[in-house]
């Protein structure tokens, strides 16, 4: 029972702010467009950029949120270089989005990017997606992201975002 009070609110404390959901805006292919049309084929860091699979219905936990595979973050957690956009603090996102991802304001197309944790000095590649809002409104990072980065998940942690 502790276990889903906490997670409910987790849940509550990442909505905070938002009007709507976040993904309503994404029911398309621009994702997997922009993507295809920022990597070359065979590129193996585009695993964790696929569409993911959506959690079941009556998960409670992160473990069961997070339903990318250990393979998956193997290869998010193996990006390097890129060129710096700056730094960001970012609050959990929508735990029913999958994959590896970040809405941020620090781009305004959706790119391949690549986040940095300096508390872990852990690394992770994710999609980029822009938010619409001012430089330093922060932003939204996905639950598998959070995970491979051992940020904590009720924080507020301050990334470095790198283009890739």
């Amino acid at each position: 029972m502790m276990r889903r009070t906490s997670f409910v609110l987790l849940l509550a404390l990442a909505g905070c702010g938002v009007t709507a959901p976040p993904f309503l805006d994404r029911m398309g292919g621009e994702r997997s467009e922009a993507l295809a049309e920022n990597a070359g084929p065979g590129d193996p860091l585009m695993a964790p950029m696929k569409e993911g699979v959506p959690p079941p219905a009556e998960a409670t936990t992160a473990a069961e949120f997070d339903t990318t595979t250990a393979e998956e973050r193997e290869v998010a957690a193996s990006a390097e270089g890129g060129r710096e956009l700056g730094r960001t603090v970012a609050s959990l996102g929508d735990p029913t989005d999958p994959g590896f991802w970040l809405e941020t304001p620090l781009v305004t197309e959706v790119t391949q990017g690549r986040l940095v944790y300096p508390e872990t000095g852990n690394s992770v590649k994710v999609e980029l997606r822009p938010t619409g809002k001012e430089p330093g409104s922060g932003s939204r990072i996905s639950l598998p992201a959070m995970r491979v980065l051992e940020a904590p998940l009720t924080g507020l942690p301050e990334l470095v975002v790198y283009a890739l």
